[in-house]
């Protein structure tokens, strides 16, 4: 069965596209220039930790969505969605090779009148400067005339239950009026509300100030916490206080680090484009500085509290509880972790974890001990530490057991332990 919709590249942005385009009835095939997503899929697993399980591929399976490693179905849909991932690089700057692979592979493929959205986490101007010649180049059609095009970053809150595709706003910024409402149509099948942008560089940029806003006060707060540490101030008694003004504030937590897969995004530097504005922001640049040096606090107050119970990083135990990026997921993308594990190892370290979402932990392609019994574990350990607040983990009883503990997540009833 032909069918309406490709989506271009089966990680954590297009597998939850799929389950939400196959929920609202369209015929949906996944493509990916990796094959090994293919093989996962089409076995009824998830290829992504922490995205979709097992049972949620299976339902979409039996609903129709098709997963393939042929790229002539991508010139048999009315729309295509690019869903590459954009890692950044050792510059720091986002790479776009993914989304120009997936750009290449339409481009042979694509027909008149289809309509093409990206996705993907982008510099603003990355749509018509980078996609759009791909596009153009590789099919002989015309971006605007001969297409449609679009940008509609992602808005995906892993593991959230409460905001989720059909209920979350999604915003959407055509190359011309008439890209924007073919793009409208089409999410209008799968979300209550389509927020049109002037166009793709403001529906970019959109994402852009999203992910900002989100790691600028994480640093803010991170900074907080040193200071009040320092004072003898309990912030998170400031935090609780805080946000019961009604207005001008949103609560933000500290942690031992920011993980996810939208790292912070400096449009002042477009490596695809000879005209950049030439106005970094740097309140970003800080705000990384700051969340980058989170894990070696953490490294920090572990050695403070070992050496003030008479004991020493080298050789002591130390169990960390809980190595995902966020609770209750299994997924590990730029959790600060593994970087707190690694350096409290080059310190003598030893090192065991307990995460109820991760049976296998490796540090430097080495394999971490995994804990079978959490108290029994605390228990034995000089140190637990608990870096990510998983639904299942029983708090003050944890607090009882350990020999000492460090909260970095602020979950632990007052008094019951050390906090970050």
């Amino acid at each position: 069965m032909p069918a309406d919709l490709a989506i271009i590249g089966l990680g954590h942005l297009g597998l939850p596209l799929a389950q939400a385009a196959v929920a609202a009835g369209i015929q949906t095939v996944g493509y990916d220039t990796d094959p090994r997503p293919f093989a996962e899929l089409s076995a009824g697993h998830t290829p992504v930790e922490g995205s979709l399980s097992a049972s949620e591929i299976r339902r979409m399976l039996s609903g129709g969505f098709r997963p393939t490693t042929d790229p002539a179905e991508l010139g048999r849909v009315r729309t295509a969605v690019i869903c590459a991932p954009t890692p950044l690089g050792a510059d720091r700057t986002l790479d776009l090779s993914a989304v120009g692979d997936a750009a290449r592979a339409l481009a042979a493929r694509l027909r008149p009148h289809t309509t093409v959205l990206l996705e993907s986490a982008v510099p603003p101007g990355t749509t018509e400067n980078f996609v759009r010649p791909l596009l153009e180049e590789g099919s002989g059609l015309r971006a605007g005339r001969d297409f449609h095009l679009a940008c509609s970053p992602s808005r995906l809150d892993p593991g959230n239950r409460t905001h989720v595709y059909s209920n979350t706003p999604k915003v959407i910024g055509g190359l011309t009026p008439a890209c924007t409402e073919s793009a409208a149509t089409f999410y209008g099948r799968l979300t209550d509300k389509v927020v049109r942008a002037r166009g793709p560089r403001e529906a970019e940029m959109t994402k852009v100030l999203e992910t900002n806003f989100r790691h600028v006060n994480i640093a803010l707060v991170n900074e907080m916490a040193v200071l009040c540490h320092d004072l003898g101030v309990d912030l998170w008694d400031v935090i609780r206080c805080a946000e019961t003004k009604p207005f001008g504030f949103q609560p933000f937590r500290p942690g031992p680090g920011v993980g996810g897969h939208c790292p912070p995004v400096d449009p002042g530097f477009l490596p695809y484009s000879s005209r950049t504005p030439g106005h970094p922001l740097r309140m970003v640049s800080l705000a990384q500085e700051i969340n980058d040096r989170m894990p070696s606090y953490v490294i920090q107050r572990c050695a403070t509290l070992l050496n003030e119970h008479g004991k020493s990083v080298r050789g002591a135990r130390v169990l960390l509880l809980g190595v995902t990026y966020k609770p209750d997921l299994a997924d590990q993308e730029a959790s600060p972790a593994r970087e707190i594990a690694s350096r409290l190892m080059d310190m003598g370290a030893q090192i065991g974890y307990h995460d109820p979402h991760v049976l296998d932990w490796r540090v430097r392609e080495l394999p971490v001990p995994r804990a079978d019994s959490l108290y029994e574990a605390a228990s034995s350990a000089d140190l637990t530490v608990l870096l990510q607040h998983h639904r299942t983990y029983d708090l003050q009883g944890l607090a009882v057991k350990a020999q000492l503990l460090l909260d970095t997540r602020g979950a632990t009833p007052a008094g019951a332990a050390h906090r970050l």
